[in-house]
């Protein structure tokens, strides 16, 4: 299970690293190579998933990516239509940084009758979208405003009402293609005061952004469009 292993990968301070693959920037006969280059990467997990995803082609992405790894697949949804159940898990997301209601509680209710008819492990997930020098597609799909990247407190104070309201998981998020990631005195901050796993992903384009949100607190890194632009990027 997703979440048991992401708890005691925190209890052990083993660090978890998830390729993002947006269907919409796939092309299916890549895939079995794109699978080959994950297998050889230090990656634990594949989130699948985007802010919009107009292709139609999730379940056959997933189905063919389980014919060439094992491992585990996470939904990473923009919307209810991104649900499969060819997937393992699924990340639940309410957009905690933004007030507009459809990310906050009507997608969530529109995906229930999915949910139901599938065997997908659901986490609670407080998803904060935080400023990084660009309008992301987040900003764009979701119509709200990122948090202020020099206000760490108000980020952390975020968190932590997601916290009390019971999210599993939280992840802080520049978006994709963010011109500048998640500050890691934001990331140390968050994790230094919070109990449950914390994600962080946008903008990572090097190991050793990957090693300082390691070292600042982040138990799961999640690289995207650096992947996307070079899938020799772990060579």
């Amino acid at each position: 299970m997703f979440y048991t292993e992401i708890l005691e990968a925190k209890k052990n301070s083993r660090k978890l690293l998830a390729i993002l693959l947006d269907p919409d920037k796939i092309e299916m006969g890549s895939v079995p190579a794109l699978a080959r280059k994950i297998n050889e990467s230090p990656a634990t997990h594949i989130f699948v998933g985007g802010s919009i995803v107009n292709a139609g082609i999730i379940d056959g992405l997933i189905i063919t990516l389980k014919q060439e790894t094992t491992l585990p697949i996470v939904l990473f949804p923009g919307n209810p239509s991104q649900i499969s159940k060819e997937a393992d898990a699924i990340l639940f997301l309410t957009l905690l940084s933004g007030r507009n209601p459809d990310y906050l509680i009507e997608h969530q209710v529109n995906a229930v009758p999915f949910l139901k008819k599938t065997n997908l492990e659901v986490i609670s997930t407080g998803y904060i979208l935080i400023e990084s020098g660009t309008k992301t597609a987040v900003e764009r799909v979701s119509k709200t405003e990122p948090l202020d990247r020099n206000n760490s407190d108000y980020v952390l104070q975020t968190a932590q009402a997601g916290e009390y309201i019971g999210n599993d998981l939280l992840y802080l998020e520049a978006g994709s293609g963010a011109k500048q990631p998640v500050p890691l005195e934001m990331i140390a901050k968050t994790a230094q005061n919070t109990r449950v796993p914390l994600i962080v992903g946008g903008g990572i384009r090097t190991k050793e952004a990957i090693d300082a949100a390691y070292q600042a607190g982040a138990d799961l890194v999640v690289i995207g469009t650096a992947f996307e632009n070079d899938i020799n990027f772990f060579s």
